[in-house]
C-alpha cells in the first residue's frame, strides 16, 4: 500500500526524491525525439501564464483560477522550482478569495466551492501557510455539505459527485479535522458508487471512470478503508486503460490522455498494482506530449498545451520515479516532503 492512514494523514515510508536544482531532470528516450523532461521550458511556460491575461484562454478559465494556480505551483515544486514564484503575492491572492464562512471561490468575487477550497488549502500547504486558516470554520463549511447518505454537495446549490467526497476528505485531512464529518457514512456512500467491473462512478449506478476511481480510491486510502476494495478486480480494469501508444484512457474505447497518467497511475500506486502496466511506455507517451518550443504538456502529442495537463504529466512522471523530480503522494496530490512536514508539525503539537 502506497498510502496509509494515520489519523487521516499519510505515513508513507519512502523519502522524497533526492533534491536537484531547478532544470536538472533526467532523460528517457521517447519515440518522436522528445527524450527528456524539458524542465526549463515548462518552468517558463508556467511562469508566463499570469502574464497572458488578455488571451481568450485566460478569460475562459477565470472561474477556476484557484485550481489552475494549484496545478502550476505543484508542478513547479515537483521540478524543484517553487522558489522562483512570488510566494507573498500568491498567498495574498489566495486569501483574497476566501469567504466569511471560511470557504474559497475559484477567483476573487466568485462563489465558494468545495473544489476551490481544497485547492486553496493545498496551495497554502505548499507554502507552509496553513496557520493562516481557521480550521474550525472551514471544517464547519465542509460538514454543512455532507448529506444524510454520506455524500457531499460541492456547494450550496447541491450537486453531488464523488469528486466532492474526495475534496472534503482531503481538505479535512490536511487540516487535521477529518473527525468533523461522519467518516463511516462517507465511506459507505463511496462504496455504493462501485460498479460490477470494480470501478467507481460519479454517483451510484453511473459509469466507471478513471477520474472518479482516483477520487474514491484516494478517499478510501485517507480514511484507512482500502480493505473494502477488491484490488485485483479494480487493478485489472485500470490496467486495461493502457493503449498501444503507451498512454492511458479514462474509459474503454477512448483515446489516451496525459491526465490519466495521474488518475489511473495514482490509483494503481495506492493499491500496489502499478507493475501491471508498462511504465516505460507510459513515460515515453508523457514525454512525447511536451511542446518543445513553448513548454508545457498537452493531452496528446502535438496538441495545444495547458497547465492542467502540464501538472498531471509532471505528476505522472513523479509517480513513475522520473529522475530529478520530487516524489508525490498519490492520495494527497502534494509532494511527499510537504505532507511529511504537516505530519511532523502535528506530532510536535500533540
Amino acid at each position: 500500500m502506497a498510502t496509509q492512514a494515520d489519523d487521516g494523514m499519510t505515513s508513507r515510508a519512502e523519502a522524497a526524491a533526492e533534491g536537484t536544482e531547478c532544470g536538472n531532470a533526467g532523460s528517457e528516450a521517447g519515440p518522436s525525439g522528445r527524450s527528456t523532461l524539458l524542465v526549463d521550458k515548462h518552468k517558463s511556460y508556467i511562469k508566463s501564464l499570469d502574464n497572458d491575461t488578455a488571451t481568450l484562454d485566460y478569460q475562459l478559465t477565470e472561474h477556476l483560477r484557484m485550481s489552475g494556480v494549484y496545478w502550476g505551483l505543484t508542478a513547479m515544486d515537483l521540478m524543484h522550482c517553487l522558489h522562483e514564484m512570488d510566494s507573498e503575492r500568491v498567498v495574498k491572492w489566495v486569501m483574497s478569495c476566501q469567504h466569511k464562512n471560511g470557504a474559497f471561490g475559484g477567483n476573487r468575487d466568485h462563489d465558494a466551492h468545495l473544489l476551490y477550497t481544497l485547492s486553496a488549502v493545498q496551495i497554502l500547504a505548499l507554502y507552509d501557510k496553513l496557520d493562516l486558516l481557521d480550521g474550525k470554520k472551514i471544517a464547519a463549511y465542509v460538514v454543512s455539505l455532507q448529506q444524510e447518505d454520506g455524500s457531499f454537495a460541492g456547494d450550496e446549490f447541491g450537486e453531488i459527485d464523488t469528486r466532492f467526497s474526495y475534496a472534503a476528505i482531503l481538505c479535512l485531512s490536511l487540516l487535521n479535522k477529518l473527525h468533523s464529518i461522519n467518516v463511516p457514512r462517507a465511506v459507505d456512500y463511496i462504496m455504493q458508487c462501485q460498479n460490477f467491473d470494480g470501478g467507481f462512478g460519479v454517483a451510484p449506478g453511473l459509469e466507471s471512470h478513471a477520474g472518479q476511481i482516483f477520487c474514491c480510491v484516494a478517499s478510501l486510502a485517507l480514511t484507512g478503508s482500502l480493505h473494502r476494495l477488491d484490488r485485483d478486480l479494480l487493478g485489472w480494469w485500470l490496467a486495461e486503460r493502457q493503449v498501444k501508444e503507451g498512454g492511458l484512457n479514462g474509459r474503454p474505447e477512448k483515446l489516451p490522455d496525459v491526465c490519466y497518467s495521474w488518475w489511473v497511475l495514482s490509483s494503481l500506486v495506492i493499491m500496489d498494482r502499478v507493475h501491471w502496466i508498462d511504465q516505460k511506455a507510459l513515460q515515453r507517451f508523457i514525454l512525447d506530449c511536451q511542446d518543445e518550443e513553448r513548454g508545457g504538456i498537452s493531452d496528446r502529442p502535438d496538441d495545444m498545451v495547458d497547465v492542467f495537463h502540464t501538472y498531471f504529466g509532471v505528476a505522472g512522471l513523479s509517480l513513475l520515479g522520473y529522475p530529478g523530480l520530487k516524489a508525490i503522494d498519490p492520495a494527497y496530490a502534494l509532494p511527499i516532503d510537504v505532507v511529511e512536514k504537516i505530519v511532523r508539525s502535528r506530532r510536535t503539537e500533540s
